[in-house]
């Protein structure tokens, strides 16, 4: 799996407006404290609050601050939000594509993958993410030696 730069800032930022708590927190400030391109964020930010994610607040006190509390928003919720679907084969649903031949059990190789990518970003919440504890099940995952070779 790929994750875009847009994908990973928006996370970013999520996070950040996740360890603020009820603040809100100017868009020039998330910008800087997660070394994103404001432009860029400002996109991104956009895309959170149309997804019902992130709101608001204009005027000297304005910002931005999570339409939810941290617990209730997954990973997965703000990687949707920018990319759309997890996992697309050719801009499609693993269960949309199909093959012929030998190659025919390949859709269920990606419907795996899809399987198992929720498994981790479903469970991840923004609170977990900015509290430092993540789910048992994923810091076992990442703290297997073979998660960090690189094949």
């Amino acid at each position: 799996m790929r994750i875009s730069a847009k994908a990973d800032y928006a996370v970013r930022a999520a996070v950040e407006l996740a360890a603020a708590g009820d603040r809100t927190v100017k868009g020039e400030t998330l910008a800087q404290a997660q070394e994103i391109p404001l432009r860029f964020l400002e996109n991104i930010l956009a895309e959170l609050r149309h997804a019902g994610l992130v709101r608001s607040q204009r005027g000297s006190e304005g910002g931005y601050a999570l339409a939810r509390p941290a617990a209730e928003i997954t990973v997965a919720d703000v990687i949707r939000a920018v990319e759309g679907p997890l996992a697309s084969v050719r801009g499609e649903r693993p269960e949309s594509v199909a093959y012929a031949g030998a190659a025919e059990p390949l859709s269920r190789v990606w419907i795996a993958v899809r399987a198992n990518l929720r498994g981790v970003v479903e469970h991840v919440t923004l609170a977990d993410v900015a509290a430092g504890q993540l789910p048992a099940v994923v810091s076992t995952l990442a703290d297997d030696p073979d998660a960090w070779t690189t094949r």
